[in-house]
Order: C-alpha cells, then structure tokens, then sequence
C-alpha cells in the first residue's frame, strides 16, 4: 500500500493535517488531499482517506455535540447529495489524468474562497444572500468531498456567509460530515477504492489524527489562526498546480 519511508512520512504527516483540520485549522485539509493524491491515483486517494475522516468525525462530533443542530444539516443534505452523485459519477467514468486535473482546479477554487473570505469578505456576504448561494454551496460540498474530501473549506465559507457563531460552525459541521462520510463508504467501495489492505494502512495512521486533533485543538488558543492557514493555503496551492501540469 505505502512503500518506502519516504511514503509513510508523506501518509503520516497527512493524517496529522487531517486532525489539525477537524480542529478548526480547515486549510490543512486542502493540503492532505494533494499529499494522498501525490501517493494514489485520483481513484484510490478518495476511498483510502474516507476512513480517516471517519475516525476524526467519531472524535470530534461527541466534543462539539453541544454546539450547533441536526436542523442546519437537513436543510443542506439534498443538495449535497446531489453533488456527490455527480461527484461519484466522475470518479467512476473519467480518466486518470483528468481526475486529477479535476482534483487540482477544486482544491484552487477552494483556495480562491478562501482567500475571498479573509480579503474580501462583505463580497461574500453580498453573494450569500442569493437565494441560489445555499444550492450550490450544498452541491459544490457534495462533489467536492466525494472527488478529494474537501468539502470542509466550503461548507465553513456557507455557515460563516450566514454569520453562524464559531463555536456553532465546528459542531454543525461535525454532525454534516460524520453523516456524509458515513454515506460515501458504499460508493467508494463500489469503485474499489476501499479494501481490507487499505483499512489496516488506515489503522495505522490512525495516531497521526489523534496527533493532530489535540495540537490543532491547542494551537487553536495560541497561533494565529490567519498566519498558519495562509502558510498552508501557500503549500496546497503549489501542489495544485502540481497536478494540473
């Protein structure tokens, strides 16, 4: 599965982003997902870091339940839903090379919110109150976290367009994605892409996300929370254009 040190420092190390992730630093997602992408093929990396994400959701929903309701969840799922269809339709029918051109443009686009919520954020509350915004902010986190499992940017940039408190964004986040992560497993494993020699990799990785749930978590009250994600938004962006060359 993982060959080489090199691939396990690259794995391990992207497991720990996916903790810090699920903290509330989102940005290291993006960086997560071009590490598994650079390791699998396009295919492969969806499937092989669903169980990660899973591990992380059952950690962070319990300590976030208080925060947040089921209610904001239901009102984005159809649509959600809808994207990963067409996310999973895409996995299964293109090839290789364009996956993985698919993959970069989004983890780009996803950077450009990003950038868009700290520089220019009133031009985001300007387009959030189209009543299209909810739609297509819920399709777009459907398709995105079925091709590369980082939905997380824009599934914060939606509740935050709505001025949900910080506290509330984290814990309605954790009840969305727990429950779609847990919907993709059969999709995943129909492509092929999860498997028992995949899930004991998983297993071992595991640590890395406790790692990183606990430092994220800690970092969080000391850092600066804009300097760090805009380090990581800087390397996600290079291996993005990685893929797309």
């Amino acid at each position: 599965m993982l060959e080489g040190a090199d691939a396990w420092a690259l794995a391990l190390f992207a497991a720990f982003c996916i903790g810090v992730a699920k903290a509330g630093f989102s940005g290291t997602s993006l960086l997560a997902v071009a590490i598994f992408t650079h390791l699998f093929d396009a295919r492969l990396q969806a499937g092989f870091a669903l169980p990660l994400l899973i591990i992380a959701d059952l950690i962070v929903y319990p300590a976030f339940r208080k925060y947040g309701s089921w209610h904001d969840v239901w009102r984005l799922l159809p649509a959600a839903l809808v994207g990963v269809g067409a996310g999973w339709w895409l996995l299964g029918n293109v090839p290789e090379i364009v996956a993985r051109r698919i993959i970069g443009c989004l983890i780009l686009m996803l950077l450009a919110l990003q950038s868009l919520r700290v520089l220019k954020p009133k031009l985001l509350e300007a387009i959030a109150d189209h009543r299209a915004f909810g739609t297509g902010a819920g399709v777009a986190a459907g398709v995105t976290t079925m091709l590369a499992n980082a939905a997380g940017p824009v599934f914060q940039l939606y509740l935050l367009s709505r001025r949900v408190p910080k506290m509330e964004l984290i814990g309605i986040g954790a009840r969305f994605f727990l429950l779609i992560n847990l919907i993709k497993v059969p999709l995943n494993q129909n492509l092929g892409s999860i498997t028992w020699e995949t899930l004991w990799t998983n297993i071992r990785l595991a640590p890395a996300i406790v790692l990183g749930i606990w430092i994220g978590k800690s970092a969080l009250q000391k850092v600066p929370q804009r300097a760090f994600e805009w380090m990581i938004l800087f390397f996600a962006a290079v291996a993005a254009i990685k893929m797309l060359v």
